[in-house]
């Protein structure tokens, strides 16, 4: 689209914290060997403990969330799916493939008759918080139904941790899915976990085999979701970078709609001509086809990248 922008080309258009965590040094049987089985069931305990599930038990790792779409779509018959909106597409693509209608829908309380109700929280693009007590509540009433909750806590490492679902899971038809890429900036690595009830949990591992996660990332996550002092100086940082990146936007005539930590949602009247202006300048922001007037931004990882936004804004 832009073969003439300066490169390499500044991408915006992700929700990936910039600054990332730093890898450490791997055993060289990390790649030569088959993770062995104690290695994951610390992970999963590590894991537990940053997410407040209540045990290692109640927590699945796998390759990346995305990997586990269809396998939880699928732990109900199908039926009607419905997706609290607008989100995330792949939710929808994953229900369509195990056989579910799916259905979007603005309120929660058009999800309490669906086989599978879908909420990410907090939600992307438009950052918006579904209160823990509104989700009980939905899950309350999914359960009369059989019915099931998945909420896809993708970002909420940087989120109202107060929120989540995480230690509510043993209701038993809840599963929250927590993204490790996100927050620690290591999309590659692909890792990511389901928090569920035990018999959830159990299923799902049955179904992903006795090697979901690789050596590499079962030795980082280990590492990195231990690592609390990172966490909370991270926390900060992305704090201090969204408003930052805030009042670029305000200042180049942008209306907030929303965000989180590692990004925010704009409206600008104009949308198409400034995603083509950032793209001359070599930066890809996140445009949205069935919202015209939205661009969503990220967060550049340093002072170049910074001043790069500033003159693709027109700012001085």
């Amino acid at each position: 689209m832009f073969p003439d922008a300066p490169e390499p080309f500044l991408d915006l258009s992700t929700g990936i914290n910039p600054h990332a965590y730093p890898i450490p040094r791997f055993a060289p049987e990390a790649f030569t060997r088959l993770p062995e089985p104690g290695a994951l069931e610390r992970l999963a305990a590590i894991a537990a403990r940053a997410y407040g599930a209540p045990s290692a038990d109640h927590v699945v790792a796998a390759s990346g969330t995305q990997i586990m779409l269809t396998q939880i779509a699928s732990l109900v018959p199908p039926g009607r799916a419905a997706l609290l909106g607008p989100t995330y597409a792949e939710h929808t693509r994953a229900a369509a493939l195990v056989g579910h209608g799916v259905e979007e829908v603005r309120e929660v309380t058009g999800l309490k008759d669906a086989s599978l109700a879908i909420v990410v929280n907090p939600n992307n693009p438009d950052g918006r918080v579904v209160e823990r007590k509104a989700l009980l509540a939905l899950a309350a009433a999914l359960a009369q139904r059989g019915g099931l909750l998945l909420v896809d806590e993708a970002f909420m490492d940087a989120g109202p941790a107060e929120e989540s679902l995480g230690p509510d899971v043993e209701v038993g038809n809840i599963v929250v899915l927590r993204s490790f890429s996100k927050f620690f900036g290591l999309a590659g690595l692909r890792l990511g976990f389901a928090v569920a009830a035990r018999t959830i949990a159990a299923r799902l591992k049955a179904r992903l085999g006795p090697w979901a996660a690789s050596g590499p990332a079962i030795a980082v996550g280990e590492v990195a979701l231990a690592d609390t002092a990172w966490q909370q100086q991270t926390r900060a940082r992305l704090a201090a970078d969204v408003h930052r990146l805030e009042q670029f936007l305000i200042a180049s005539g942008c209306a907030i709609v929303g965000g989180t930590a590692l990004f925010r949602l704009a409206r600008v009247p104009n949308a198409e001509q400034r995603f083509a202006q950032l793209g001359r300048a070599g930066i890809l922001v996140r445009r949205f086809a069935e919202h015209p007037r939205w661009l969503r931004f990220g967060l550049p990882g340093d002072e170049d990248a910074w001043q790069r936004l500033r003159g693709g804004l027109g700012l001085q």
